[in-house]
């Protein structure tokens, strides 16, 4: 998925847990197959989980989580990934890397949850919203929505003849003519899609994953899942229950529409099924302003 992406595989990972946790190094080690775009996962025995970056990027965020995952878990209604042991680079592979719980859960559909997820996501997001900020980082997407105008831009150039870009840009315009946030920076996720949320067989809300982005930002940002996750007729329910403002709200559907342009984008190729889920969100939002 990645130009400068680092290559793994089972063999490298109990290379690697024989050099400096050998005490899980007999354990079986599979890969999980994911359609994520950040860390190689493998399961390794019943309970654990071997996450490895594929990118330099994904390793800056190893020491942030090992940091303020075990902070923020005691704030949270539902369970988030525990680290329980930090690697460094050794046996070729270049990154920090970590070792955590697994949770059990399945990824649940793009824009296919109803209202229970919905509220079981707004709690989720309050609770997170809620926690105190001291000394916590910037989200990876900390930066203004409008900060984003010229990549987003150049993400509805390269879709010509992909989507209606025309409509893509007139929602994306209505988004950055939002008034900015007015109170302080909150905790946010930075990343509530699919990949990143794991559900039970009933469909409700049971883990949330992958906090790579997490930190301080806009509360607008972590609404995206009203479009990446959520039925049409579930987004008010949960737009109540976040209580997003009319501002608050049409910010949260201009994240959503740049996150999505710019993964189609780069994924299109690549990633079926991100690029998937994005076309199916750039078109909720494109419909909602139609």
């Amino acid at each position: 998925m990645h130009a400068n992406e680092t290559k793994t595989d089972a063999a490298l990972v109990r290379r690697l847990l024989a050099a400096q946790f050998p005490a899980w190094a007999d354990l079986p080690v599979g890969p999980v197959r994911s359609s994520g775009t950040v860390n190689a996962i493998y399961r390794l025995g019943t309970d654990l989980t071997v996450r490895l970056p594929r990118v330099e990027g994904g390793s800056r965020d190893v020491a942030t989580e090992h940091r303020w995952l075990p902070r923020l878990a005691p704030h949270l209604p539902h369970a988030i990934p525990a680290p329980l042991a930090q690697g460094v680079p050794g046996e070729g592979y270049p990154w920090s890397w970590s070792v955590c719980r697994w949770l059990d859960g399945a990824n649940p559909g793009a824009g296919a949850a109803g209202a229970e997820l919905a509220c079981d996501i707004a709690e989720f997001v309050l609770a997170l919203r809620h926690v105190d900020t001291t000394d916590g980082p910037p989200a990876f997407r900390s930066e203004p929505l409008a900060a984003r105008d010229t990549a987003t831009r150049g993400a509805l150039d390269a879709l010509h003849g992909v989507i209606d870009t025309g409509a893509a840009a007139d929602a994306w315009a209505a988004a950055l003519r939002a008034p900015a946030p007015e109170g302080p920076a909150v905790w946010v996720h930075g990343d509530l899609q699919p990949g990143n949320v794991l559900v039970t067989g009933d469909g409700r809300l049971s883990a949330v994953i992958d906090f790579g982005c997490m930190g301080l930002a806009d509360p607008a940002v972590d609404l995206i899942p009203a479009w990446y996750l959520l039925r049409a007729e579930a987004r008010p329910t949960f737009r109540t229950r976040v209580g997003a403002d009319p501002a608050t709200w049409e910010r949260a559907r201009g994240w959503a529409l740049s996150i999505a342009l710019m993964e189609l984008s780069y994924y299109r190729t690549s990633n079926p099924v991100m690029a998937g889920t994005a076309r199916r969100v750039i078109g909720e939002v494109v419909g909602e302003r139609g």
